[in-house]
């Protein structure tokens, strides 16, 4: 590891799509905002690919984990679910791989972010299920795809006192922008839910045991409010802690 163990290393997976638009063959994605947000932040952006034999060599390197979203859905029989609506649309591969990095980056006590799809691939690593559509769950006026641009705030979210997102964000209330159709459908044991949306749907959670677990139900890369920078900034300062554990054990030193 050549970098300064002062900047973490941050993880990022990115999305993946079959040929066309872009290109004639299969292709990676990400937002450069996702980038440009952990680098704001005082992270070294390392971008994962879904390669099952280099997750081993990908969760050495890391100091911490970013799940992206994308416009998917998690396979429902990852969550015990044998009927698959209509409107759901999986990437088994993608999926398949980020759960065996996301398992072992809660295995090995990794900061992790998990954002949109990337919250609902926790909730569900951490025992939870999920709502496959919105609509047929949640009556309300709440859109839970804004028609207005993702850089504008869609809707707010009560954030629940005495959690991790609360002592991050010091509000009660945020503005978030919001992109999904389903969602967290219940609370396990494992974790918690620290955010919802005022018609009850279940926007952020984390994990107690974790040293940092954090999934939020928004795109805060986008950061329209001073809440998305500080998510940010303590994700990256988790990691950053991470990073300097790893230095005193000699962990390096063994790499």
């Amino acid at each position: 590891m050549t970098t300064d163990l002062l900047t973490p290393v941050i993880g990022i997976t990115m999305d993946w799509n079959e040929a066309g638009e872009y290109s004639k063959f299969p292709w990676y994605a990400l937002r450069q905002n996702h980038v440009t947000s952990v680098v704001r932040a005082g992270g070294l952006p390392f971008l994962l690919t879904h390669e099952p034999d280099l997750i081993e060599l990908y969760l050495n390197d890391i100091d911490g984990l970013i799940i992206s979203g994308g416009a998917f859905d998690i396979t429902p029989s990852m969550y015990g679910e044998s009927g698959i609506h209509e409107t759901t649309n999986p990437k088994e591969s993608r999926t398949a791989a980020e759960m065996t990095l996301l398992e072992g980056a809660l295995e090995m006590d990794i900061p992790v972010l998990g954002i949109c799809g990337g919250q609902q691939l926790l909730h569900v690593a951490l025992g939870g299920t999920l709502i496959q559509h919105l609509p047929d769950a949640i009556s309300g006026k709440i859109e839970h795809e804004q028609k207005n641009p993702r850089n504008e705030i869609g809707h707010t979210v009560n954030v629940v006192p005495g959690t991790l997102l609360h002592d991050i964000v010091g509000l009660d209330e945020i503005g978030v922008n919001s992109a999904h159709h389903q969602a967290a459908k219940d609370e396990p044991a494992t974790l918690k839910i620290n955010a919802r949306a005022p018609d009850g749907t279940i926007e952020g959670i984390e994990a107690p045991e974790q040293a940092f677990c954090l999934g939020v139900q928004w795109h805060p890369e986008f950061e329209i409010t001073d809440a998305d920078t500080r998510i940010f900034a303590a994700f990256v300062e988790a990691a950053r802690g991470y990073a300097r554990d790893r230095e005193q054990s000699g962990q390096y030193d063994d790499q």
